[in-house]
């Protein structure tokens, strides 16, 4: 057994810088493509391009500022909430606040290169205790920053933090445990917790099953006083950590996509056959593209992140060491966690319980894959006996997925075709250089296993294949979506001067986007209708699924659904200019030209109506259920949908809209009411960065009507007078004011978030204290040991 660090000097520097130049080579040429002939910075595909680009640009700017309400996500959202899973609490983010905003589109890869770097340095670092040898452990490193997880996830960005900072978590509960080195667990809980709490839940399934296998196999001894220890330096580290939790917390249970049970056979069996297929072969082939399916066209595939696939080595050195060492802690570990993976309820333990299919747990059993194969790798007693079994093994089963390839079949109008797979070319690249590693491991294997470098054989064949199976990979993913996403920085980096220019600046309004790139707004400082991020204020989701509008991961509302416009303050319509005879095909009437700028034929809103406004009438439920969703916009632009307790406040001041007028949903009626609607405006309305203030003058007490958000971190004065923000419209909300002269100030605070920073610097505090009486026993230890 090898419980004990090697006595060897350690090489993380060295692997965390071939990592990282490795990793500035592998993405190197896409840049240069991107500098030559994209237009500027480097941009992949996707969500990388979507999402990842522009939050870290815009966030840059947003906490720089010091808000704490986003007008410019989605309909509006509390910015700790709507980004702290993706970015708010890396450390990565926090250090490229040094580079000015306009200049973070291009910090991008450096960061990658540098998670990328740290999940090889964290990698080594865990590795050297169980595999017993330097040279080997760089192997496991190397192997863990360029496994397929990792080269998948890039697409994703910030699950890369994820994986960089797992290890070193990994790595201090060892040393606790195995060493009685105290301290340093609860900084790394702390630190994986605030960077990503989503993820964080998974770490703490695998963290007890990793436990527990450790005891099992008999390499953790713990007593009592131990385990209190560990237990409460656990705790520590979550209070430590907490401090966007609480937050995230409340929010999320009011997030319908969080909520998500299984029922009956779904917590036993996958719904799709197909699916058993494509978790059993993950680990077999490399990754293609997130957005592909090429072996299996059937069940939940696409962006899940199945992949456990190791470049050159493969899951030989995994099954060889199963085989080789079936008592030790990493071959149960490692069965546990192949029965998770095929088993849903056991699967999505590592996301508490949700239904929803990801594979996004993989990265830690691949950490142990890693140092599974380099320790059997380096002990030829063992690899001898079990590595040309295992290799037999790996190879047969990566041949078999040409049978996909080549089975009979037919398309849609029944005419023959050869191969289910979805791309002939496309699944021949990736069998190819899948079936090349398997191919080149063996010859390695039979030329070098017997020299005296053959560990630095290894790696360095680790490093050559893991450039280029990344190439190949980075090339699936970028160059499918070259042409859809050639004008990705014409219509947002470049465009923003253009669009400042040509719209004006002189009161709030929202954007809407036709045939253009997801979150337009975030380019723009300005909200719009066309919008991606998962975690936007629960209400959004609650209010668009009712007037016909589906929310899951993004808003996009229909361009039929034009009475939505005028309700949510929509002023202009960006259209790119390559898809104006798609917007002109419409027919969309209320809309007129306006100006134009290099990427954009700009639309006016004929039918605009300002931000907050009053009704004659109210609506009820039952009444509007009675109208087909898609249609219900015209009908709120008629009336407020009021509840009944809102009823026994509210109704002397509306009057019930008569049942005759459900039925008059047309354009013109529609024009009527937008004109009625903007007659009784509020005089002013601003935005600011903790929400928004409003002047009134009725001549009687109105509700007035504001498409904003709600969110139980609001609060309201009239007058500098407390009032109750009513929930209206399935998610929006409205204000009671008095007649004559009403000052509205509307204030956002991050519910939860003054809770949790006390609890996490109370905790730092107590963690200060606790280093320090650990520092003094340390100290009078070595004096004890001098004398």
């Amino acid at each position: 057994m090898y419980l004990s660090l090697p006595t060897q000097k350690p090489r993380y520097a060295r692997v965390f810088g071939l990592c990282f130049l490795l990793a500035v080579a592998l993405f190197l040429p896409h840049c240069i493509a991107d500098a030559v002939f994209g237009g500027g910075f480097f941009h992949y595909a996707g969500d990388f391009n979507d999402q990842q680009i522009n939050f870290y640009q815009y966030a840059n700017a947003f906490v720089k500022q010091g808000d704490t309400f986003s007008w410019a996500t989605d309909l509006g959202s509390g910015f700790v909430n709507a980004y702290s899973f993706y970015l708010l609490g890396s450390p990565f983010f926090w250090l490229s606040l040094w580079v000015p905003s306009r200049l973070m589109p291009w910090m991008m890869v450096p960061l990658l290169c540098l998670k990328i770097a740290l999940a090889g340095g964290g990698g080594y670092l865990w590795a050297r205790r169980w595999v017993g040898n330097e040279d080997w452990s760089m192997v496991a490193g190397c192997l863990y920053a360029f496994s397929g997880f990792t080269v998948y996830n890039i697409f994703f960005n910030h699950f890369l933090d994820v994986v960089a900072l797992f290890p070193y978590m990994l790595a201090a509960l060892d040393d606790a445990v195995l060493d009685g080195k105290r301290g340093r667990f609860p900084f790394w809980v702390a630190l994986n917790l605030v960077n990503n709490y989503f993820f964080f839940a998974g770490q703490a399934v695998f963290l007890v099953l990793y436990f527990l296998c450790m005891l099992a196999g008999r390499r953790y001894k713990v007593g009592p006083r131990s385990f209190a220890v560990l237990a409460g330096e656990t705790l520590l580290g979550c209070a430590m950590g907490c401090v966007l939790l609480i937050p995230a917390g409340l929010s999320l249970v009011q997030n319908p996509r969080t909520i998500d049970p299984f029922n009956g056979y779904g917590y036993l069996i996958y719904g799709n056959a197909q699916q058993y297929g494509a978790i059993f072969y993950s680990a077999f082939l490399m990754p293609d593209a997130p957005y592909f399916k090429d072996m299996f066209q059937e069940g939940i595939l696409k962006h899940t992140s199945m992949t456990a696939y190791l470049p050159l080595v493969g899951i030989a050195g995994g099954v060889a060491f199963c085989r080789g060492r079936r008592t030790h802690p990493f071959a149960y570990l490692l069965k546990a966690c192949i029965v998770c993976a095929f088993v849903p309820v056991l699967n999505s333990a590592f996301y508490a319980l949700n239904s929803s299919y990801y594979a996004r747990w993989y990265y830690m059993p691949v950490l142990v894959l890693c140092a599974a194969t380099a320790y059997v790798l380096g002990r030829p007693h063992l690899a001898e006996r079990q590595v040309p079994r295992a290799w037999r093994l790996v190879a047969l089963i990566t041949l078999s997925a040409v049978a996909f390839a080549l089975v009979p079949n037919t398309d849609e109008d029944g005419n023959f075709q050869l191969g289910v797979v979805d791309l002939q070319p496309r699944f021949w690249g990736v069998f190819t250089v899948s079936l090349l590693g398997v191919l080149l491991f063996w010859a390695l294997w039979k030329l070098c296993r017997n020299r005296r470098d053959w560990a630095r054989t290894m790696l360095a064949a680790v490093l050559a294949f893991s450039f280029l199976y990344g190439s190949v990979h980075l090339s699936l993913t970028k160059y499918p979506q070259w042409q859809t996403d050639s004008n990705l920085i014409a219509e947002t980096y470049d465009s923003v001067s253009g669009i400042e220019e040509a719209l004006p600046q002189d009161s709030f309004y929202r954007l809407d986007a036709y045939g253009a790139h997801n979150n337009l707004g975030l380019w723009f400082d300005k909200s719009c209708l066309q919008f991606f991020n998962s975690t936007v204020a629960p209400s959004i989701m609650e209010f668009y699924p009712q007037v016909g509008v589906t929310r899951d991961v993004n808003s996009k509302p229909d361009a039929q659904n034009y009475a939505l416009r005028g309700l949510l303050s929509v002023r202009y319509t960006l259209v790119a200019k390559d898809k104006v005879t798609d917007w002109e095909k419409e027919n969309l009437s209320g809309w007129t030209a306006c100006g134009e700028t290099s990427a954009y034929r700009i639309y006016r809103n004929d039918n605009w109506v300002p931000m907050g406004f009053t009704y004659d009438f109210y609506v009820t439920a039952d009444q509007l259920e009675t109208v087909p969703e898609e249609e219900r916009a015209q009908i709120l632009m008629r009336a407020l949908l009021l509840d009944e307790d809102q009823l026994d406040t509210y109704a002397g001041w509306l009057d019930p809209l008569p049942q005759a007028e459900l039925e008059d949903r047309t354009a013109d009626r529609y024009a009527a009411d937008c004109a009625d609607r903007r007659a009784t405006s509020v005089e002013n309305f601003t935005a600011t960065n903790t929400g928004f203030t409003a002047h009134t003058h009725y001549a009687e007490e109105e509700l007035v009507f504001f498409s904003v958000p709600y969110d139980d971190g609001f609060t309201a004065t009239v007058n500098g007078e407390p009032v109750p923000i009513e929930k209206v419209d399935n998610g929006l909300m409205a204000i009671a004011v008095p007649a004559g002269d009403a000052d509205i100030v509307c204030t956002y605070h991050t519910p939860g978030l003054a809770l949790s920073v006390r609890i996490s610097l109370a905790a730092v505090v107590i963690y200060g204290g606790y280093l320090l009486v650990l520092y003094r026993k340390r100290k009078r230890k070595l004096n004890a040991e001098s004398c």
